[in-house]
């Protein structure tokens, strides 16, 4: 396989300009905001880079080594994808490409429940190894009939979302009247027009649906009706109830998304899930909320025996990474760098950005001279 990484493209950054331009405004929005005033998208991020390594240059030192397991499982890297909703909007079959790139790195990548490719396409891409989150239902039947396609698919980790039990205020989304499929206003079709790559690969995958759970929407909604069976059908907020009854169902791997303080780490402990992912869903839901870097410590000095703890929110690059897996985190999820990738560079997204946080996490390991994942604590400056 040639390399993958396109040199001129060498930085999240430089990929989210160039996403930028090739997006239209609203889904360019859609993927960048936050709730209210993006507080907490900032706050997730800056305080990740508050903390400090510390390197160690005069030693033997023979590389280092990414690998790392998770639930029986050896990853390349230890980062995976998010689950992200919509993505066949931001770009055209952006999910597939995410997917089939974290097959081939060998990482995981999680489905989301409003998708906009189906459980089992995503699953046929990565031959049964996708993670898959729910959305929780409002009726236990169509729970349950999501539950048996995730299964049937093969996914071998479930994800409950936990951070949103209720719909977040977005100012972006409300003023550019996001729906799916985009809703024709003159604004946001000049914006298509202008955008005529988008366009045209949207026109080639079809219009952007949520695969998943399309066989359960009624035929024939136009889009302010659709918006109230979405709301109507999934509620967001867990119970210990709600979690206990999936995990009598579910017999692979378990998380609980979302976790933020011990109280609620503790519930999902005694409820026999094997994994917590430390969430504030990117910034997007309280803006008010403590940024996941400073939430994690403590769950994983109370839990970190009993459960994995992950992180997602926030991460942006391989040092990020590397800050939280110092900080004490298993395992790190990122969905906004990813999406960046596929704007700017299409069907070599996912490779080009896969390669190049590896390379940024590899770089920063043989900086400190840290030899394995499990090492990275050894270099936390605990005062920074």
């Amino acid at each position: 396989m040639s390399d993958p990484f396109v040199p001129k493209l060498p930085s999240v950054e430089f990929l989210r300009a160039k996403a930028r331009r090739r997006m239209p405004g609203f889904a360019f929005d859609y993927l960048e905001g936050g709730c209210n005033s993006n507080i907490n998208v900032r706050r997730n991020t800056d305080e990740i880079r508050e903390i400090e390594l510390q390197p160690y240059y005069v030693r033997d030192y023979k590389g280092a080594d990414m690998k790392t397991e998770l639930f029986g499982h050896t990853y390349d890297a230890p980062f995976g994808i998010s689950p992200v909703g919509l993505q066949g909007m931001m770009w055209p079959r952006s999910c597939e490409i995410l997917a089939a790139a974290a097959h081939e790195h060998n990482i995981p990548f999680a489905v989301s429940t409003v998708s906009t490719a189906s459980v089992e396409t995503v699953c046929e891409l990565t031959e049964g190894k996708a993670w898959f989150q729910l959305y929780h239902p409002a009726e236990e039947e169509l729970r349950d009939k999501l539950l048996k396609r995730v299964e049937a698919a093969g996914c071998p980790v479930l994800i409950i979302l936990a951070d949103t039990p209720t719909f977040a205020w977005r100012p972006m989304e409300i003023r550019n009247g996001l729906s799916i499929p985009p809703r024709m206003t003159l604004r946001n079709i000049m914006q298509m027009i202008a955008h005529p790559t988008w366009s045209f690969g949207q026109l080639v995958a079809g219009v952007p649906e949520f695969k998943t759970i399309k066989p359960y929407i009624p035929k024939g909604l136009d889009m302010k009706h659709l918006g109230l069976f979405m709301n109507k059908t999934f509620s967001g907020r867990l119970s210990e109830d709600r979690i206990k009854a999936i995990r009598d169902m579910w017999k692979g791997k378990l998380v609980v998304k979302g976790i933020v303080n011990p109280e609620d780490c503790q519930k999902v402990v005694d409820l026999g899930a094997d994994g917590i992912i430390v969430s504030n869903h990117g910034g997007r839901s309280l803006d008010a909320g403590q940024s996941t870097i400073k939430a994690m410590p403590r769950l994983t000095q109370e839990f970190g025996d009993k459960i994995k703890v992950m992180i997602d929110s926030g991460l942006r690059e391989g040092p990020d990474i590397a800050c939280a897996l110092a900080s004490g985190a298993d395992f790190a999820f990122m969905g906004r760098s990813f999406m960046y990738g596929v704007g700017a560079l299409g069907k070599r997204g996912g490779l080009h950005t896969i390669t190049m946080i590896k390379r940024q996490l590899q770089q920063i390991m043989e900086q400190v001279a840290c030899p394995t994942v499990k090492e990275l604590p050894k270099h936390l400056i605990k005062d920074a």
